[in-house]
């Protein structure tokens, strides 16, 4: 069975205003970096209002709608701006996961990668913040509780910056556990051990600048991954940002593109031992072209793999 890939030309509306670190560009390089790939490759759709009210109130929805300029650039926090085409793309985000969910469960695909941007797990109830709108991510979380009556879905965040948003969205919702790895001290500065949710149900790994993908392994395999596995999760999703690599400007972490791909696996192993493999990640971060393009394909290679493998078992 297939890895399906879900992208959209319309995430490329979104303009940020030049020297910014999260351009179209990246995109670009990701799509290009998968273009030899044998994937199923289907078109974002456009999240309907209701979807993004399942982590986000109305009026937020209508402020951001509301602050969308006609040309040029809107900025809503100090590093976050809005362009005539943002509303459009970040709802292809939010579109773009809950159907990589609903395919991956319906059993169309054995796993999915969505490549859209803005990215997501920034973006907190009412505040958009860190380059992000709307808690995608989250959102694919209650989607998957609510409409498909998933009773364990996990979250695994290995971008390096902590998924702040993804956390105050799903603060208080037990049926999800929440793993972050991140450096600290980094951007947004939240993150901390002692966050552990109201049901200490949110595990977060803060990891010290300058740490390798080896200090990165050890953490896993001795915090997240054992308690992901105890879990057992009837689906995983993954906020993948890539920004952890050592080639990254934004910040101190020295992973390889091979380290992605490790973490992958043990994503997957964990996938294939307690839902069918059943794994939907979502690009996050990564600011650096040629690395976000080398890991992106050595994840999504990992996924590829491990939906073809499962499919010839069968």
């Amino acid at each position: 069975m297939t890895t399906a890939f879900f992208t959209h030309p319309d995430c490329d509306l979104h303009q940020e205003p030049p020297g910014h670190p999260e351009q179209s560009a990246r995109l670009v390089a990701v799509r290009a970096a998968l273009a030899d790939m044998d994937l199923l490759r289907l078109d974002a759709p456009l999240a309907r209002e209701a979807d993004v009210m399942r982590c986000h109130p109305a009026q937020y929805i209508a402020r951001i709608r509301a602050a969308v300029p006609a040309q040029g650039w809107a900025q809503i926090d100090g590093d976050t701006y809005l362009a005539p085409g943002s509303m459009q793309a970040a709802l292809r985000g939010v579109g773009g996961v809950c159907a990589a969910v609903d395919l991956v469960l319906a059993g169309g695909a054995a796993n999915a990668f969505v490549a859209t941007r803005p990215p997501g797990h920034h973006a907190e109830g009412d505040t958009a913040m860190g380059f992000c709108l709307f808690g995608s991510i989250a959102i694919a979380a209650k989607h998957a509780l609510d409409h498909h009556a998933l009773s364990r879905v996990a979250i695994v965040d290995f971008d390096v910056h902590h998924g702040n948003g993804t956390q105050d969205l799903l603060w208080d919702e037990p049926r999800v556990r929440f793993a972050s790895s991140h450096q600290m001290p980094l951007y947004p500065g939240s993150g901390a051990t002692h966050e552990v949710g109201a049901h200490r149900q949110i595990i977060n790994l803060p990891l010290p600048p300058g740490s390798t993908g080896a200090d990165m392994r050890a953490a896993y395999s001795a915090h997240i991954l054992p308690q992901i596995d105890a879990f057992a999760p009837e689906l995983i999703l993954i906020s993948a940002g890539f920004d952890a690599h050592r080639d990254d400007p934004l910040a101190n972490l020295n992973w390889a593109t091979t380290d992605f791909a490790w973490l992958t696996a043990q994503i997957c192993d964990l996938a294939d031992r307690h839902c069918a493999g059943r794994v939907v990640s979502a690009l996050e971060g990564g600011y650096d072209l040629r690395a976000l393009a080398a890991s992106a394909a050595a994840h999504v290679t990992v996924l590829k793999d491990r939906g073809h493998d499962r499919y010839a078992s069968q």
